[in-house]
């Protein structure tokens, strides 16, 4: 059983109503993401409000909305923004991003989003929700985010690795452009597992990158890993 909160560096995330615990895909994905440059931020399905907390202590300049559609969620998260050093900052919404309307567009926007596409789904209908492309589909998300994105901006998310040529050719139709892709594999010399993807309507060349987590066996972290996580971590891995 997962338990019932999480303790970074700089903030804590209580995770016991939320659907989807604090895992190595949200980590990942808002340490690795472009946000430095960024003045306004979405945050598209915020649960716990770990993107979005990760997105304030990387950008101290950045504002950031939150949206979550799951009621629990949105309830925890705004307990894990005010407990936070960013809660002038972060404002969470409780919406379906489809039908969220802003009178602006955003410069950065990140998602770590639903992808259990063809899996069995769970009787926590919570779970469900958070997890599975029913509740928002690829192409869903993508025309969101050619609405809701500045002409400028950046789309970061993480997928698994074995659809990411299936959404970037799907994020072309919608004139999103993959600009930087890192491949994850758990250990070296394993097929990827995951592909952190970053997204602009610029069609430019690809920046590929590889990241391996963990180099000789289970909890023994590679040193890039460690380095790019290293300002979130409470104990050294």
């Amino acid at each position: 059983m997962a338990n019932s909160y999480f303790c970074f560096k700089h903030f804590r995330i209580e995770q016991s109503n939320c659907a989807m615990k604090v895992g190595t895909d949200g980590v990942l994905l808002g340490a690795w993401a472009t946000v430095k440059s960024a003045k306004s931020c979405l945050d598209i399905g915020t649960g716990t409000g770990l993107l979005a907390l990760m997105v304030a202590q990387r950008n101290s300049d950045a504002a950031v909305v939150a949206i979550e559609l799951d009621g629990e969620a949105v309830i925890q998260a705004k307990e894990n923004v005010e407990a936070s050093p960013w809660s002038n900052r972060i404002e969470v919404v409780h919406s379906d991003v489809r039908s969220y309307c802003s009178d602006k567009t955003f410069d950065f926007i990140i998602s770590n989003p639903p992808y259990f596409n063809a899996s069995l789904k769970s009787a926590d209908t919570h779970r469900t929700l958070a997890r599975h492309t029913s509740a928002l589909s690829y192409n869903e998300l993508l025309s969101c985010v050619r609405n809701l994105l500045a002409p400028q901006g950046l789309f970061s998310l993480i997928l698994p690795y074995d659809v990411c040529s299936e959404f970037i050719e799907l994020a072309k139709s919608h004139h999103l452009y993959c600009s930087r892709l890192c491949k994850v594999m758990p250990l070296p010399n394993a097929n990827p597992k995951r592909a952190l993807m970053e997204f602009s309507f610029i069609d430019t060349d690809t920046i590929l990158e590889e990241l391996v987590i963990e180099s000789g066996g289970r909890h023994c972290y590679s040193a890039e890993y460690k380095e790019l996580t290293k300002e979130f971590y409470l104990d050294k891995l």
